[in-house]
């Protein structure tokens, strides 16, 4: 059994929480018959309105509106088409949101629909519309119910997967936890479906170490889009934006608020109530001590990444470095790739040599350029001061200023 020593201790013990839960499309539909699991669905409205009746704040992620649809259109398997997937998503999206809104009506509670995309997001305006109307909407006392607009959304644009777009949504409300609820126990070392030896992993607090020590191969559910490394991505995404993740069992949602008061605990009493079996089986990923602040997350997840910046080692460094933490220049830019225009944006990468003839990029960051790609490869390796005799004009002394610019690494990773 992994249990990692939470470096940062710090968890949330406030009388009212922000909850973010993600609901699988195996948790809400049977995989073969499509059928509705009611008894699942009705836990889980049960769970939520208690913990709106303690006073905490509920946003709900699903899936199963592709489910939902092949269901009602009594259709065996997912089509492979996009057309015929969008078209079933649109078939779902309503039928799941009136089986919602007849559970959620039963006890007079109130919800909304809200559809995203990438794109919605990628418009700082359009998306602070969304963070005000989930913070509106929470505040009236609704539950927003939460899901990709599969019938728009391309390839290219998607979240690609409800984990995600869990996370993403987490970060948004500025919640305190994000639940994946799944149809395992909590994360394992291996698949413990098909490895008696897979072990669980409790706590993390370095999911990227923790990637090198667990294997999440195996997919999702025929239905859904997501496997265990998806719920890693999210849980990375989720935790750099200061909110602590779960994953736990999506059978029994009554064990949020088990979670939750267990996690106000110390460690002496959280172990002695897992000894117990007092309390189910879950996996914690600690929440970062220095979030990101709400512009720059935007920049890293709700961006679309629109081209690539090569930059040489002096720039990395001055970008990584605390001390510094530069802005990007031009005289620091070796190479452009693919076609941008100015305010979209890019990754930053370093081309590391590992030996005479090996090299391998390093993702750096990712930011806003004050230039087109055409007129970057244009001024690249030059002074700010020689900007205007080439472009004709200048708009900024530096490509990517540093408020615009988000570190993904430290400088002693480079």
């Amino acid at each position: 059994m992994l249990h990692k020593n939470a470096q940062n201790t710090t968890r949330p013990n406030k009388s009212s929480l922000t909850i973010v839960i993600k609901v699988g499309t195996s948790s809400i539909c049977d995989e073969k018959t499509h059928f509705p699991l009611l008894s699942n669905l009705s836990s889980l409205v049960e769970a939520v309105l208690k913990l709106k009746s303690l006073g905490h704040r509920v946003v709900l992620v699903t899936s199963a509106a592709i489910g939902t649809g092949l269901r009602r259109l009594n259709m065996a398997e997912k089509p492979s088409k996009l057309s015929a997937i969008q078209a079933l998503a649109a078939v779902g999206q309503g039928r799941l949101m009136a089986l919602y809104d007849d559970l959620f009506g039963q006890f007079h509670q109130p919800v909304a629909q809200i559809l995203l995309t990438k794109n919605d997001l990628a418009d700082r305006s359009q998306y602070l519309n969304a963070v005000n109307c989930l913070e509106e909407l929470l505040t009236m006392g609704v539950v927003p119910i939460v899901n990709e607009n599969d019938t728009i959304s391309t390839q290219g644009v998607r979240f690609g997967d409800n984990d995600t777009l869990s996370a993403i949504t987490a970060g948004m409300v500025k919640a305190d936890y994000l639940f994946l609820l799944t149809d395992v126990d909590c994360l394992y070392t291996d698949n413990p479906r098909s490895n008696p030896d897979a072990k669980p992993v409790l706590v993390c607090d370095d999911i990227g170490s923790l990637k090198e020590k667990v294997s999440v191969t195996s997919r999702g559910s025929a239905l859904g889009t997501g496997g265990m490394m998806t719920k890693l991505i999210a849980a990375d995404l989720a935790t750099a934006a200061g909110v602590t993740t779960i994953i736990a069992h999506g059978a029994t949602p009554s064990n949020i608020i088990k979670i939750i008061q267990a996690d106000a605990a110390d460690e002496k009493e959280l172990e002695v109530a897992r000894s117990t079996a007092a309390l189910p089986m879950y996996t914690r990923f600690t929440a970062k001590n220095n979030p990101l602040l709400d512009r720059k997350w935007w920049i890293l997840h709700g961006l679309h990444t629109a081209g690539i910046i090569y930059v040489d080692e002096g720039a990395a460094r001055a970008i990584l470095s605390p001390k510094q933490r530069s802005s990007l220049f031009a005289a620091g830019i070796v190479d452009v790739a693919n076609s941008f225009v100015s305010q979209q944006a890019v990754q930053i990468v370093y081309r590391k040599q590992i030996s005479d003839n090996e090299f391998t990029d390093v993702v750096i960051g990712k930011g806003l350029v004050n230039y087109s790609g055409s007129e970057v490869a244009r001024i690249k390796r030059c002074k700010s001061s020689e900007i205007p005799g080439i472009l004709g004009y200048i708009d900024a002394e530096c490509v990517i200023h540093r408020d615009n610019l988000v570190r993904t690494m430290k400088e002693e990773q480079l």
